[in-house]
């Protein structure tokens, strides 16, 4: 079996597709597919199921996927251990975050890390999702929840609170309420219900049983937007709230206290620059921890 042959169907089962393993690999549909093709040969086995909208892993290529993952990860650890200790650390790391966390925290504070080590590439991706370190979606998340399942390794980053909030032009229009159920004359900015990517995240009964969004926004960046510019009281992340003045806490008495962690696949914890740049996010968060206070 030739390796080269099993890395294009890691790409492929990790993309879903032959042309977006060709893209990611820089190599073109026809090779990928013939490489796919000698593969599968060589092991006498189908690996895929090829369909009209992608390619899907078959019994026998969710197994050889766990066996090709480990080998990838002995490899990358077998590279990092042939380099000199002194070596500079080098290469590509992708953090998955939050996007209240990976736009208003992580992202000013990543280049000092680049500052340290200018071999280093991160590709922080800042969305309102979960990601799968086993398909290789990410090197490191931060996740909402600590993870109950699959050969992961979570570090618990910080405590971080919510509360409610609305700018100073809305409040002067439409007064302050004087107890959670008035908050139900007011107009409500939550999340689209249908997109929670965490159970963690449904959290607007905590503050008003029958709370209900005239404007619901699918990132807490985009909810802190709306409330800012008075569209209504929102539930915000503290952090990110208090940053700017013109957004009031609303019953500053009600919050809410949620987590950050840091989840690494354990095939990568050998992998020196993905342990860099997880010591520096736990770093950053312990020498500004006032902030999520």
């Amino acid at each position: 079996m030739n390796w080269d042959d099993a890395r294009i169907f890691l790409a492929i089962a990790r993309s879903g597709q032959i042309l977006g393993a060709s893209r990611a690999l820089g190599l073109n549909h026809a090779t990928v597919a013939r490489r796919l093709d000698a593969l599968e040969a060589a092991l006498g086995a189908r690996l895929l199921a090829r369909t009209t909208h992608g390619s899907e892993l078959t019994a026998e290529g969710e197994r050889f996927l766990a066996h090709a993952e480990r080998v990838e990860s002995e490899m990358l650890a077998a590279g990092e251990a042939a380099g000199t200790q002194n070596a500079a650390v080098a290469g590509t790391v992708r953090v998955g975050a939050p996007d209240g966390f990976g736009v208003a925290f992580l992202a000013p504070r990543i280049g000092e890390l680049i500052e340290r080590h200018p071999g280093l590439v991160i590709e922080l991706v800042p969305v309102p999702r979960t990601f799968s370190l086993s398909r290789r979606e990410a090197d490191i998340a931060v996740t909402l929840e600590r993870p109950r399942e699959g050969r992961l390794i979570a570090r618990k980053l910080t405590d971080y609170t919510l509360g409610l909030y609305a700018s100073r032009g809305y409040l002067a229009r439409q007064g302050s309420p004087a107890a959670l159920e008035d908050l139900a004359a007011h107009r409500l900015v939550g999340y689209v219900e249908d997109l929670l990517y965490a159970a963690s995240l449904d959290y607007t009964a905590e503050f008003l049983k029958a709370w209900r969004s005239s404007i619901a926004v699918s990132s807490a960046m985009g909810q802190t937007e709306a409330v800012r510019a008075g569209a209504g009281i929102g539930i915000l992340h503290a952090f990110m709230a208090r940053r700017d003045p013109d957004l009031v806490p609303v019953l500053p008495q009600h919050t809410l206290t949620r987590s950050y962690w840091t989840v690494i696949h354990e095939d990568l914890r050998a992998i020196r620059r993905v342990a860099l740049v997880s010591e520096f996010l736990a770093e950053i968060v312990a020498r500004d921890r006032a902030i999520f206070s």
